[in-house]
């Protein structure tokens, strides 16, 4: 569609993207189990996303040393040794045309791989998985700092684009800057600027670790979805310090989350009439959840700070994800569902597809992370019943990951 707005390109840091949309990183549990080495199933995932005409791809979370790692099947830049494959995810993205960033993620007490050691702020139960570590001593923190700033070298030799640093969702960042998990008082906690001192470090540790107009980018918890915890009021003038310690974008999204759907909003833009073309009987009553739920947080960093914004969260129909733009509320939209189900998206847009995609946030996707490879559970229809199968049979109390409380 000539003169698309969401076919405009743009740029974050030194990178430019041929357009405005950006699929925003999401588990994919498909890399080797035990050594975070990719596959080539995941190879071929990225490829696919790239040759559906998308900006630019954030990778699902990249655990940045052993015990930051959040599942089973995740992607590592732990180590050398991750780095072949790594580079040749790189190139597949490239050759394609579009750019990818390596997001950057320690897990932190949310991870959810039984037998490990994780690391916590502090001692308290993580809001997502009920699970309590004890809090990290200054030599802890001092090697996951270290252990983001290797990381962000090895993403330059791999040639990705920019790297994307997980601040969000419960993970070990979040966790540092909620009052909920952080109740240290010491350099890194006790008040609203020492709760975000862990954060800022990462972001100048990173930064010093790569080239200088090398993109740095960070997915920011701007609240907490659990009752007492983390308000605009702290966020905001922490996204200015980080902003000021070398960001060039910011993602928004939720920090400490009770239940996964508190970042991953269920069956949002679904009508009746789309829930029963799904398959989605139980949700035939009632109305839809609403479209870019995260939206007034991108707005309000937008009329704070000078960096690009991107939006995440919902984006379900052609005509909102321009409005976002056109709006100037955000940079970029992103998505991580719908191009689950529908990699070419953005070519299909781009070709004039027009009103919602054919997502309609189900979430079986999301369950099945850690059990399953990443995949659409409602197309083909065979999925559903394996589905049905696998959780009437027991599989998800079996497996290898430990559970959410909700």
């Amino acid at each position: 569609m000539t003169g698309d707005i969401l076919f405009q390109p743009g740029r974050v840091g030194s990178a430019t993207l041929r357009n405005r949309l950006v699929r925003a990183g999401t588990s994919e549990s498909m890399a080797d189990p035990e050594s975070g080495e990719l596959t080539d199933s995941l190879l071929d995932l990225y490829a696919g996303l790239a040759s559906g005409g998308i900006g630019a791809i954030i990778t699902g979370h990249l655990y940045v040393e052993p015990r930051g790692k959040y599942a089973r099947g995740q992607v590592g830049i732990h180590d050398d040794g991750v780095l072949p494959g790594l580079r040749e995810l790189v190139g597949r993205v490239h050759e394609h045309g579009a750019v990818i960033f390596g997001q950057l993620a320690h897990a932190g007490s949310q991870s959810r791989v039984p037998g490990l050691t994780p690391l916590a702020p502090s001692p308290v139960p993580n809001p997502l998985t009920g699970q309590t570590v004890a809090g990290g001593t200054d030599q802890d923190i001092e090697r996951a700092l270290e252990a983001f700033a290797a990381a962000a070298k090895r993403a330059v030799a791999a040639g990705f684009d920019g790297v994307h640093i997980h601040a969000a969702n419960g993970y070990l960042i979040s966790e540092f800057g909620s009052p909920l998990t952080n109740t240290r008082n010491d350099n890194w906690g006790g008040d609203p600027t020492r709760r975000g001192e862990f954060a800022r470090a990462v972001v100048e540790k990173v930064r010093a670790s790569v080239p200088q107009g090398f993109p740095v980018t960070m997915k920011v918890g701007m609240f907490d979805a659990v009752a007492g915890g983390l308000g605009l009021e702290e966020t905001l003038p922490r996204a200015a310090k980080l902003v000021a310690a070398g960001l060039d974008a910011i993602e928004v999204s939720c920090g400490l989350m009770d239940a996964p759907t508190d970042s991953a909003n269920t069956y949002v833009a679904v009508g009746p009439k789309r829930a029963a073309e799904d398959l989605l009987l139980h949700r035939m009553i009632g109305s839809p959840r609403p479209e870019a739920y995260f939206r007034p947080y991108a707005r309000a960093l937008k009329a704070e700070l000078d960096a690009k914004v991107i939006l995440v969260g919902g984006m379900r129909s052609t005509s909102m994800m321009r409005d976002v733009i056109a709006s100037g509320d955000a940079d970029f939209v992103a998505m991580a569902r719908p191009l689950i189900r529908e990699p070419d998206l953005p070519a299909q847009i781009r070709q004039g597809r027009e009103g919602l995609v054919d997502c309609t946030s189900c979430n079986l996707c999301l369950i099945h992370e850690g059990h399953h490879p990443l995949q659409c559970w409602r197309t083909p229809r065979i999925r559903l019943l394996q589905h049905a199968i696998y959780r009437l049979g027991g599989g998800f109390r079996r497996a290898e990951v430990i559970p959410t409380r909700h």
